[in-house]
C-alpha cells in the first residue's frame, strides 16, 4: 500500500526546492556582511572583492582551457624568486593587475611575479593594498594538479598616499584574506579578518557565479594527516624531525597519514577541511623558509586561525611577524590546534625560534 508523504517530508522537499532556487552568491554575501558589520561603510571593499572574484573566474576558465589554448609550458623567463614563469603565471598576473587597477580601490599591489611594488596612478588610486600570488603551484599545471590564487588585503595607513610601507605590516592588520583553488571544482575561501568566520564559495559554471557552499568552515581540533615535503628531511632542524617522527611512529594510537601535493593552496585546503598539519619549515638549505610571508604565509594563516586552527613560524604566530621586504620568506606550520601546538611545544623544547 502506497503511503502519502508526511507533512514533514513535504516541508523538507519544499525547503530543499527553495534552497535550490535561492542560492546565495558571493556578491550578495559580501553586501550582507557589509550591512551587518559595517553599515556605514563606503562599499569600497565590496567593489574590491568583486574585482578579485572576477579575476578568479577568468583564471579558472584559462586553467580549464590551458592545454587547448597552448598555455601550458614555460614562457621563457624567470620571476623575482628565480623560478621559471609559466605562460599561465604571466596571464594570471596581468589579469589581476588590470582588474585591481581598474577597480579604482587600490593604491599599492604586491605580486609574486613583480620585482617591485606596483604603485597605482592617481587616476585609479583607492584606499587598499593587495598582496597576491596570482597562480600558486604553477609548476604542477602541466600534470593537471590543483593550483590557486592567494590574496591578502590591507587598508592604507591613515594619511598615507600609498607606499611600500603600507604593505610591510603584520598579517593581523589585514582586513580580508583568501584563496581560490582551481581543481576538480573552483572554490573560493574567504575571511574578512578581525576573527570573522571563514566561508567557502564554489563556482557554478552554469550561472557563472560563486555560490555559498559552506557558511562557516571549521578546521578540526586534531587531524590524522600531516603534509610536508619529506625530500628535505636531511636538512630539517630538530623540532621538525621529532614532530614528523612522532607522526610516523606515535607512542599511542595509529600513525598519521602523509599527504603532500606540492601546491600550497591544495594542501592548505585539505588541511582546513580534514584537519592535521601543513609544514614548510626552514632548513639547512633555506634558512628563512621558502614561502613568502606577504602573499602566502599571512593570508593562509588568517584563514586557518579564523577557522579555529593555528599558524606559527616556529615560536611566533605568523600573523605577528613584521616584514621588512615585500618578497620576504618565512617558515610556516599551520593546521589543527592540537597538531600545531605540538610543533610549537617542540620548538620551545629545542630552543629553536
Amino acid at each position: 500500500m502506497k503511503h502519502s508523504p508526511s507533512g514533514n517530508h513535504i516541508m523538507d522537499a519544499a525547503a530543499q526546492e527553495l534552497e535550490n532556487t535561492d542560492p546565495e552568491t558571493l556578491s550578495s554575501w559580501i553586501l550582507m556582511q557589509q550591512r551587518e558589520k559595517a553599515p556605514d561603510a563606503s562599499g569600497n571593499l565590496t567593489m574590491l572583492l568583486t574585482a578579485v572574484a572576477v579575476g578568479c573566474k577568468f583564471v579558472a576558465s584559462a586553467v580549464r582551457k590551458a592545454g587547448l589554448a597552448g598555455m601550458l609550458g614555460l614562457a621563457g623567463s624567470e620571476n623575482v624568486q628565480g623560478e621559471d614563469q609559466k605562460k599561465l603565471d604571466i596571464l594570471a598576473n596581468d589579469v589581476f593587475i588590470n582588474l585591481l587597477t581598474k577597480s579604482k580601490q587600490c593604491a599599492v599591489l604586491i605580486s609574486e611575479e613583480n620585482d617591485d611594488p606596483i604603485i597605482i596612478d592617481q587616476a585609479h588610486k583607492g584606499g587598499y593594498v593587495v598582496t597576491f600570488d596570482p597562480l600558486d603551484g604553477s609548476s604542477n599545471i602541466d600534470c593537471g594538479v590543483s593550483v590557486g590564487t592567494i590574496f591578502g588585503i590591507y587598508r592604507l595607513r591613515e594619511g598615507s598616499e600609498g607606499t611600500v610601507d603600507d604593505a610591510l605590516r603584520p598579517g593581523k592588520e589585514m582586513v580580508a584574506a583568501g584563496y581560490c583553488m582551481y581543481g576538480s571544482s573552483c572554490c573560493l575561501m574567504i575571511t574578512l579578518g578581525g576573527g570573522s568566520d571563514v566561508s567557502c564559495f564554489t563556482l557554478d559554471p552554469s550561472l557563472g557565479e560563486f555560490i555559498l557552499t559552506t557558511e562557516k568552515v571549521e578546521c578540526p581540533a586534531v587531524g590524522k594527516i600531516y603534509s610536508v615535503n619529506e625530500g628535505n628531511a636531511a636538512n630539517w632542524n630538530a623540532p621538525t624531525k621529532e614532530y614528523v617522527e612522532e607522526c610516523k611512529f606515535p607512542e599511542n594510537g595509529k600513525p598519521k597519514s602523509l599527504r603532500y601535493v606540492g601546491s600550497m593552496v591544495a594542501d592548505v585546503h585539505r588541511t582546513l577541511l580534514y584537519g592535521g598539519s601543513f609544514l614548510y619549515p626552514a632548513d639547512a638549505k633555506s634558512k628563512h623558509g621558502k614561502l613568502r610571508l606577504l602573499y602566502e604565509g599571512n593570508p593562509m594563516a588568517m584563514l586557518v586561525e579564523n577557522a579555529g586552527g593555528l599558524a606559527v613560524s616556529g615560536t611566533t604566530p605568523v600573523l605577528e611577524l613584521q616584514p621588512t621586504l615585500i618578497h620576504e620568506r618565512c617558515p610556516v606550520f599551520l593546521g589543527s590546534q592540537t597538531d600545531v601546538q605540538r610543533i610549537l611545544d617542540l620548538h620551545h623544547k629545542h630552543g629553536v625560534q
